[in-house]
């Protein structure tokens, strides 16, 4: 996030490219759009790594209550990554407003390029966690995120036929770029979710898959 961050920045001033009606802090984008693959990788990796490793079986041996195991993974990884992305997507911001030559964002745009952003990437590492959870597959689990993240907006570049337009249209508006891109006031589409919608879309979507996971790891045997 920070080194795609500064050279976005640092690329953007010696283009000398007018900057004019464009979100200063829209670059940071491109860093946060890479990183949340790392965070997913982790959110699934913090608990089906154990269940690759057989591990689990100690861990439950130790802590036999199956939601406090899974709670605790779940705050201990959210609390982390909301941190550091959240720091990381200020020292961004913060260079990028010094580095760039463009109109001072509000209040408002900072507290969405920063703590917005980071409470959607920690959100979204608790649905990779969930994942991994009624998965059990580190590869298998990873593979669905990534194309949970990916897929919707591939799949929408390719649908030319007219018949198509409103599966594609809403493919690009909820899809996870583009919700990002809407923290940063740079979304894609006219419509769609608009200011903190996309952070009560994941919260409502990790929710249920929280839920899931919770009776998996209830119902099924190690």
């Amino acid at each position: 996030m920070l080194v795609i961050g500064v050279l976005a920045a640092v690329t953007v001033s010696a283009s000398d490219q007018d900057m004019t009606g464009t979100p200063v802090l829209s670059l940071g984008f491109f860093g946060v759009l890479l990183g949340t693959i790392c965070v997913i990788t982790l959110g699934v990796m913090t608990i089906a790594s154990e269940y690759g490793t057989g591990m689990i079986r100690t861990t439950l041996t130790a802590c036999p209550s199956r939601g406090r195991v899974l709670g605790a993974k779940a705050l201990v990884f959210f609390l982390l990554t909301f941190v550091l992305t959240t720091v990381m997507t200020s020292l961004v911001a913060l260079i990028q407003t010094s580095v760039l030559d463009a109109a001072s964002p509000t209040g408002e745009e900072w507290l969405r390029a920063t703590v917005g952003v980071g409470l959607y990437v920690a959100t979204l590492g608790l649905l990779a966690l969930a994942v991994g959870a009624l998965i059990r597959h580190s590869a298998g689990a990873i593979t669905i995120m990534i194309g949970v993240v990916l897929l919707p907006l591939v799949l929408a570049i390719f649908m030319f036929a007219s018949s198509l337009e409103k599966l594609r249209d809403a493919l690009l508006e909820y899809s996870i770029p583009n919700q990002l891109s809407v923290f940063y006031d740079n979304s894609v589409t006219s419509s769609g979710p608009s200011g903190w919608e996309p952070l009560w879309i994941i919260l409502g979507v990790t929710a249920v898959a929280m839920g899931g996971a919770y009776l998996s790891m209830n119902q099924r045997d190690v």
